[in-house]
Order: structure tokens, then sequence, then C-alpha cells
């Protein structure tokens, strides 16, 4: 549930700090004061849309920080998504610059608004003012029965079956109208794919093949180079080792007379063992010297035909592989989609899946359709409904990214009358009345720990609502629920009343929200109840309501 709530610098909010306990909590106060302001922050911190133009006047943020009490779903999502575990808590945080940039934390570390949004989705559900508005669309219809019956995940898996088999059916007329073209195009590939599997080139061959080419092409130069050097080291009339032995000879004996020479000796003989390593590497490389006339031959050929397969397809030898295993790819995609009957079971098979699961989500769909019309019947007998009926009708339809069916809400106001469609028989009262009562219902089906209902019980007064206030009274007994309301049979069933109020500040309005004790509170329901001007029997009146 929710905890605590601190907002900064949002709307006509400078500071608010609120601390929040469990059961049914009201919101109320004169219209205008800001009643609303508390929950558009707090969905700002669940991850909703945000703008600069949220931001207090001349301030440069906006800060809303949001903590809940954790559970284990919450535990799970937090470990899965590598966010850091608070023990039995939860940190939401959202901020907005002015110039509209918006930074989001899980935890205090840095998240998505995406994931904000996924995490603040198991935390709150919120029920808007305009929720009965949007019940008026077959569409919001639809959505409402599948939410309420968990069946979200099953109609998001209808749809993404849905779209595979609409792909492969224009993939289908796309063969059927570019038959010829496709043809030609598949007997170009088949050409290309065969000339390149001729020549077969492999990955790095051009590298070798041109390193190969090179040693054999200068093998006669590379014999006679090695041969002159060998000869002047060691095979000539007067070779350099000999020479240089001579060298060292004389030297030593003068080195006798004077052991100053000792060192240019050590230098000489060093150069010397140098030397005849020299003379023995230059051996060795003459002994493998490849005088090759026929491979050279070869090599030159290859080399040839690359060169003239490379310039074909135009692009470098040393990618002709590369050519040849994207061309394939391509030949094979090709004749994938173009071979009709293959494409044709595809299609059939794609079908079948879908209808699958939507037949599946049909049978699912009955069952909650059943079941959220007669809890909605019954609660409407409770809203002064009484005799009225509500039903869901599923209409079958033609195959459609939602299923099989169209969910339609129908509804008799009282008894005698025969269901008709919402959104044609229902006058304004009874549409509220509706709203309210499918909204507590679909409420108690999910595992949502707090649920907000911002004005829902607008369009509604007298003995309604003081039901509508027990029925939120009820349903603060298994979770947190917090009402922003206008009226006082609401706000007296409260177990936490708090009072939104505007002042003035450095000539600015700023909106406050005071938790009410009481004496406060019996002040609060009297003004909703007489207007500003308060008397004894309102009072009176506020006290009976709040049973003191």
């Amino acid at each position: 549930m929710l905890r605590t709530l601190s907002i900064r610098d949002f709307v006509i909010v400078d500071t608010l700090d609120l601390d929040f306990g469990g059961g049914f909590s009201v919101l109320t106060g004169e219209t205008g004061a800001g009643k609303s302001i508390l929950i558009d922050a707090l969905a700002l911190a669940l991850g909703g849309r945000g703008e600069a133009t949220v931001i207090r006047e001349n301030a440069a943020r906006a800060d809303i920080s949001a903590e809940f009490q954790s559970n284990e779903a919450i535990e799970v999502w937090l470990k899965t998504n590598d966010f850091p575990r608070e023990e039995g808590v939860v940190m939401l945080r959202r901020v907005i610059d002015s110039a509209g940039r918006s930074r989001a934390f899980i935890n205090g570390i840095v998240s998505t608004v995406t994931q904000l949004r996924e995490l603040g989705e198991m935390l709150v559900d919120i029920h808007g003012q305009h929720a009965h508005q949007s019940l008026m669309k077959a569409e919001s219809q639809r959505e409402l029965l599948d939410n309420h019956a968990g069946l979200s995940a099953d109609a998001e898996k209808v749809a993404n079956a849905y779209r595979t088999w609409q792909a492969l059916i224009r993939q289908c007329h796309e063969f059927e109208a570019n038959a010829k073209s496709a043809m030609a195009e598949r007997e170009r590939l088949e050409w290309q794919v065969s000339e390149l599997e001729k020549l077969a080139p492999k990955e790095g061959e051009w590298i070798a093949i041109t390193q190969e080419h090179s040693r054999l092409s200068h093998a006669a130069s590379l014999t006679t180079g090695a041969q002159e050097a060998i000869s002047v080291l060691a095979e000539s009339d007067q070779p350099l080792l000999s020479q240089l032995f001579l060298l060292q000879q004389r030297l030593s004996r003068l080195a006798d007379v004077d052991d100053r020479l000792n060192p240019l000796l050590e230098l000489l003989e060093s150069a010397r063992i140098q030397l005849q390593e020299a003379a023995s590497t230059l051996n060795t490389y003459l002994s493998r010297v490849d005088l090759d006339p026929k491979r050279l031959q070869l090599v030159e050929d290859r080399m040839d035909a690359m060169h003239s397969a490379a310039r074909k397809f135009r692009v470098p030898p040393e990618e002709l592989h590369l050519a040849l295993a994207a061309l394939s790819a391509q030949l094979a995609q090709l004749t994938e989609s173009g071979n009709l009957e293959a494409l044709r079971e595809r299609k059939a098979q794609a079908e079948a899946a879908y209808r699958k699961l939507a037949q599946a989500l049909s049978q699912q769909r009955a069952k909650a359709a059943k079941a959220l019309g007669g809890a909605v019947t019954a609660a409407m007998q409770e809203l002064s409904m009484i005799g009225g009926s509500f039903a869901v009708e599923l209409h079958p339809c033609d195959p459609a990214s939602y299923g099989l069916e169209q969910v339609e809400f129908l509804v008799a106001g009282h008894a005698g009358t025969s269901l008709r469609p919402l959104s044609k028989t229902a006058s304004g009262g009874e549409l509220a009345r509706i709203a309210l009562a499918i909204s507590v219902i679909a409420s108690s089906a999910t595992t949502t720990p707090t649920l907000i209902f911002d004005e829902v019980d607008s369009g509604i007064g007298g003995g309604v609502a003081e039901v509508v206030g027990r029925l939120l009274k009820r349903l603060g007994d298994a979770r947190q629920v917090l009402c922003v309301t206008h009226l006082p049979q609401v706000a007296s069933q409260a177990a936490q009343h708090f009072q939104v109020s505007k002042k003035e500040k450095s000539g600015k309005p700023v909106s406050r929200i005071d938790l009410l004790d009481t004496s406060e509170r019996i002040e609060e329901i009297a003004r909703m109840l007489g207007g500003l001007e308060i008397t004894a029997t309102t009072r009176k009146h506020a006290k009976e309501m709040l049973a003191i």
C-alpha cells in the first residue's frame, strides 16, 4: 500500500509530505482547491506522462516521491529487473525539469519511465472521474471485461497470432500479383549463385593466393640473390669469413703486444659467428625456395578467375565469399516465399493457430461475462436501481485482432424494462452508478494493493451516496482505498480524512492538504452539508453521519 507521498513544486503545491494508513481514506475540499492534484502527482510518480507545465511557477523542477509497502510480487519484479531491494518498502520517484526532461528512479536507481509505469501498475489502480464516459466505447468494454477476468495476456496472444496470419495473407497476395517478376529475380539469383559456387571462393583465400603468387613469381631472383650472398660470405675466392679469420689472427698477434686490442678481437669474433649463422640460414632458405612453373601457372589462373568474378559481381576479390553467402540467402528467402503452395500451407497453419487461441479466449470471455453481469446486477440493487439488471453480451464477428466476438454492455435501469445497449439507455446518474459498480467489482477481482477513486461518485447523491460510501469502506477492509469526493455521505465512512485547501503565499495560490482530527472532520462534513454557513444543525447532522 501507499505509505508516504512527497511533492515538491507541482502545479500549485510547493511542499507537501503525507503519510497514509490502510483502509478507506478520503480527500475533500472546496472546488478548485486542488483535490485531484494529489492524484495527478501520484500518477506522475507511477510513470504517467509528464510535461514542463506541471512545474510550479518560477520553480526549477517538480519532484514527486512515493513510498509503498512491498510484497512478494514486487520483490520478484525488482530482482528480475536488477533493482536493489529494501526491506519491506519500494520507493518510486519522478523529476521533471523546466525543459520538460524527465528522470525516473526506483529505490534510488535510475530507471526508464516504462519500468516505472510497469511497476506502478502492480502497486496502484486509479479510476478517474471520467471513467463512465469510456464505458460508451466498445473497445473499452472489451478491455474492461478482459482485465476483470485476467484475460489480457490471452488477448495479446490472440492479437499476435492474428498479425502473423494477416502477414502471410498479404505475402500470398503479393506473390500472386508479382509472380512473373519474382520468377525472373529467382532465375537471376540462381545463375549468380551457380557461378560463384563453381568458383567456390573461401574466406581469406585472396590474401593467401596473392602472397603465394608473389613468392612463386620471384623464385628465380630470390634464388640468385641468396646464392650470391652465400658466395660473398663463404664460397668466393676471397670470402668474407676467410678474410675476417686472417684479420683476427693478425690482430691477435698485435694484442700480445698491446692488450687494449682484446675488446676489438671479441667484437670481430662475435661478427664472425653471426656471419656463419647468416650463411647457414641462407643455405636452408635455398633448399626451400620453390621453383615450380606449373604451380605458378595454376595460381595465376585462379587469380584471373577471381578477378573476373569480382568485376562481374562488383565486389573486391577478397569479399567474393561474402557475396556468395548474401546471394544464397536471398535465393533461399525468395524460394521459400516464392513457393505458393508452401505459403498457403503456412497461412492455413497460422489461421488454425489463431482460431484455436481465439476460441479459447471466447470460452473464457463467456464465463467472465456471465460472472460480471451477475455481480454488477447485484451491485445495482444496492445503488437504488431496484429490479435493474446488467449483462455482457458477446456478438460473434469476423476474425479480428481482438478475437471472434464484439463485447457489448447491456443494461435495464429498472424492473419491467428489457436489456438495451448501455450507451443508448442509461441516464447520466444511472451511468455514473453503473460505472462505479463496475469499478468496485473490477477492483475486487484484482490483486493491486492500492485503489484510487477520483470523483467517481459524481452524479450521485442522497441515499445512494451513503451506499457508495459503504461499498468503498467495505472495499477498504481488504486493501487500501483513496477517494477524492464531494459527498459528505462518502467522506463520513472513511477511516482517514484529508482536507485540501488553497491559500495565498507571496501573492500566489498554494495548495495544502491536512489530516483532520475528529473535531475538524465535523467541521468539514458540516461544510460539505451546508456550504459556507455552518450552523448547529449541520454540525449535529455531521456528528450523526460520523456516529459521534
